[in-house]
């Protein structure tokens, strides 16, 4: 049940599986916020919540929890992902547990990957109540290693630009809605008269459905890309980012499949006039013709990558992972329709 009330302006709520190598980063980002004008423990306080980890992460959090004043830990109790009605998916379980025992006027769920900046959360709750929102979402800065990172994850966050576009997100005469997981800011009352996680059962894009019912219930949101509030590193590794986009893809965009054929197209008229433009077949006239649709091509394809916020020598990459992201694109598909289920560290969820 809610707490009777706040008792102070902010609570920020860190649900935290298998966090050991994020964890102690995150942390460190966010007590850097202690001012004297926000002093930890009197205007804020900070709660890590253990979803069932298998490492040191709950060791890690409750000694730094020893030494800091106004820094909580919880465990969560592990979740029936395989139950009825009411069953929770290990995030909205942790989410849920944290906020139940939070004090703050406003909540702030935020994800143990996530590096802040300094100030932040006094800039993030200036905005949410100057925009009267319900919601306030920031999308980070993506931090990202290794080649098939750098490559893939343009495409994706160009094409989220494109399936959200942040003008109609934030009408409030438009029912389209989206947040980003690694950064919520909710006003206390709007979230608990909604049921907040508890109501999202076992939803694994929690984010884009508190927002929908947020908006549903007449509450205004407002999400932005907020490369100064905060950045992140989503995915250790290879395997993990496959992992994490399978669990997305079907639910983030409508289409999937015919997503995966127009990325595929793309590759085709990307590399196609390369292979045809030596052919002594065709005359100089038709040479030029092909290389300047080609133009066209590449014109269309980075003005619509560089939607995604990457840098251009990440969006250059980005043409070599399209095949990558159109089979992400049918095995989310296969996964969510036809086998109802997906995994997420370490746990299998029925979709």
């Amino acid at each position: 049940m809610e707490t009777e009330g706040p008792e102070c302006r902010l609570s920020v709520i860190i649900p935290a599986r298998n966090e050991e190598p994020n964890l102690p980063h995150c942390l460190r980002t966010l007590l850097v916020q202690n001012k004297e004008a926000f002093r930890l423990g009197r205007e804020w306080e900070l709660i890590v919540v253990d979803d069932s980890s298998g490492d040191r992460t709950l060791e890690l959090a409750l000694a730094i929890a020893a030494q800091q004043e106004g820094v909580r830990v919880m465990e969560a109790p592990a979740p029936d992902a395989s139950a009825g009605p009411g069953a929770m998916t290990g995030k909205n379980n942790a989410c849920w547990v944290g906020a139940q025992q939070a004090r703050g006027a406003f909540l702030l769920f935020t994800d143990a990957d996530t590096l802040h900046q300094p100030g932040d959360l006094e800039l993030a709750l200036e905005e949410i109540q100057r925009r009267q929102v319900g919601l306030l979402s920031y999308s980070p800065r993506q931090l990202v290693t290794g080649f098939w990172q750098r490559a893939l994850m343009p495409l994706v966050f160009s094409e989220l630009a494109s399936a959200y576009p942040l003008q109609k997100v934030n009408d409030s005469a438009s029912t389209l809605a989206a947040a980003n997981g690694q950064f919520i800011m909710v006003e206390r009352e709007a979230y608990f008269s909604l049921g907040g996680h508890s109501e999202l059962g076992r939803s694994v894009l929690e984010d884009v459905e508190l927002a929908g019912r947020m908006k549903r219930a007449g509450l205004r949101i407002w999400f932005r890309y907020a490369p100064d509030a905060l950045s992140t590193h989503m995915y250790l590794g290879f395997s993990d980012m496959l992992e994490g986009w399978t669990k997305n893809f079907a639910l983030l965009f409508s289409h999937p499949l015919a997503l995966a054929v127009g990325r595929l197209l793309d590759l085709g008229l990307l590399f196609l006039p390369i292979l045809l433009i030596p052919l002594h077949l065709l005359a100089w006239w038709q040479r030029v013709a092909l290389l300047l649709i080609w133009a066209r091509v590449l014109m269309r394809y980075f003005r619509r990558v560089a939607r995604s916020n990457f840098g251009a020598g990440d969006c250059v990459l980005s043409v070599f992972a399209l095949p990558l992201f159109a089979g992400l694109l049918v095995r989310s598909w296969t996964l969510h329709r036809l086998l109802h289920r997906v995994r997420w560290k370490g746990r299998e969820y029925r979709t």
